[in-house]
């Protein structure tokens, strides 16, 4: 088997058409928009923080007679230092709000990405009911993602704490010397090492080990282990195109994107409104990424064709006429969309 990343490319742009334009739904689209807004929650965001007094920049408490003028960094160090008793706790006190704020999100997140998911993949606009079927493999894939956020997020900390002690005594001096330039390198270089990692786990995750756990209905260790094994075994050449590939059309997709945003004067950049306009747009990613992946085998259909008989994803029994909601010779559950509806006569 030699997977191809450019077939799938054509099949998902004739899969995207068939959602959205045949026959265009307005109904469909506005749900199935929800659902990617949900998705994309907890994507970015800024925060800021004000001190209190003036903050760390004010004038700090003059030092010895003639003595250098300390540096607003040294300032900042002596202010913390005399209202450490109450900065700490007001700090903690953030960090949990800030990791309470991402959770939220990542959950809602988690749940929209499902969603929209299955909205694909069986062709139809629903809230409710893929809220309700899918539940605990979200609730998997969220704890898994916020997993992966937070150890980003330690990572970073840790990697910004190195270069902060690398240059410590040159901040506290003022002048930027070896120590300066050595935080400079170790620290950019640590960051740039954290958000490839976190960004290739990420990556992982939603593009395969997501659609596997809808596909067979497993937790987020069966689903790796199903991807690692039938997809990335023997594979990683493709793959690595894969990824190549889906980058240079997110470049396109992103012109696209700010051409529609320009058109609409900036309306289609609102939150919700931009996931209906740009909608078309992830529903084709979604599917370059689900046909890349059918290509593994008949264990990894999504889409059933009528030319071809409905396999169960885990045995490969054949499905046809099955009307019980499971596999008779394994049991595994059988998503409603790979068993397609009897021929009319």
């Amino acid at each position: 088997m030699n997977p191809s990343v450019t077939e799938p490319i054509s099949q998902a742009f004739e899969r995207t058409k068939q959602i959205l334009f045949q026959p265009f739904d307005l109904g469909k689209w506005c749900l199935l928009g929800f659902c990617d807004f949900l998705a994309q929650l907890g994507e970015g965001g800024a925060s800021s923080f004000q001190f209190p007094g003036g903050g760390p920049g004010a004038p700090g408490p003059p030092g010895p007679p003639g003595a250098p003028p300390a540096t607003p960094f040294a300032q900042a160090v002596a202010w913390l230092q005399g209202n450490w008793t109450w900065v700490v706790p007001v700090a903690a006190l953030a960090l949990a709000a800030v990791i309470a704020i991402v959770a939220l999100l990542t959950w809602l997140s988690a749940r929209g990405r499902f969603m929209l998911l299955d909205g694909i993949v069986r062709n139809r606009g629903a809230i409710a009911e893929p809220w309700r079927e899918q539940r605990t493999e979200a609730n998997h894939f969220f704890v898994a993602k916020l997993l992966l956020t937070l150890l980003g997020g330690a990572a970073a900390l840790l990697a910004a704490g190195v270069a902060l002690a690398l240059a410590w005594a040159d901040l506290m001096d003022g002048q930027f010397r070896g120590g300066s330039i050595a935080a400079l390198v170790v620290g950019i270089s640590l960051m740039l090492v954290v958000a490839l990692a976190l960004g290739l786990a990420s990556w992982l995750l939603d593009t395969f080990v997501l659609p596997a756990m809808y596909l067979r209905r497993g937790g987020v260790r069966d689903a790796w282990d199903a991807v690692r094994h039938e997809i990335l075994r023997g594979h990683v050449g493709a793959v690595v195109l894969f990824l190549l590939m889906q980058i240079v059309l997110s470049i396109g997709a992103g012109m696209v994107g700010m051409a529609v945003i320009c058109a609409t004067c900036c309306l289609a950049a609102l939150p919700y409104v931009s996931s209906v306009f740009l909608l078309p747009i992830a529903v084709f990613m979604r599917c370059y990424g689900l046909c890349f992946m059918e290509q593994f085998g008949p264990r990894w259909t999504f889409f059933v064709r009528q030319d071809e008989p409905p396999l169960c994803s885990v045995c490969g029994y054949d499905l046809r006429m099955n009307v019980s909601g499971v596999c008779p010779e394994c049991g595994t559950p059988i998503i409603p969309s790979a068993i397609p509806p009897p021929p009319v006569v």
